[in-house]
């Protein structure tokens, strides 16, 4: 896997501590991932009515199981513990995400992270989230639902 220096873009060795150009140090650097292809369901039903409840939830990666009620105007997404939804894994930037309430539904939005932000397998700066899409930080896969109120 080639890589590069995040300052000079000068290559770097798998076993390089510091750029050999520009020498800024490279020790405890953020991880290196991939997306992780997920299946699509064709049942992804978006309303554009009145949203009554939304929740993420980890499907692949650490803390597996758990799930965030999605209830505010805003919501930050990060590794640091001040983020209303915390995921502790050097993957995810310290703050990676806000989650911005729309009508119908949520809106996710890459605060410049490092490892950038994935939904549905597409690396996006923003995207509305539809009930059943599949939200990739890091190594946290979380799945979006909503229930519209009828």
């Amino acid at each position: 896997m080639a890589t590069v220096c995040p300052v000079c873009n000068a290559p770097l060795g798998e076993s390089d501590s510091a750029c050999p150009v520009c020498g800024f140090k490279l020790l405890g650097r953020t991880q290196a991932f991939s997306p992780i292809t997920t299946v699509q369901s064709a049942e992804n039903t978006a309303s554009a009515s009145i949203l009554e409840e939304a929740t993420l939830r980890i499907v692949k990666g650490p803390q597996v199981g758990n799930v965030f009620r999605l209830s505010c105007e805003q919501i930050t997404v990060g590794r640091s513990p001040q983020c209303d939804i915390f995921l502790n894994d050097m993957t995810v930037s310290r703050m990676h995400a806000t989650l911005d309430r729309v009508p119908g539904g949520y809106k996710i939005v890459d605060a410049d992270s490092f490892n950038g932000l994935w939904v549905n397998n597409l690396n996006v700066k923003e995207a509305v989230l539809n009930d059943g899409d599949v939200v990739q930080i890091g190594t946290f896969c979380l799945l979006y639902q909503s229930t519209p109120r009828v």
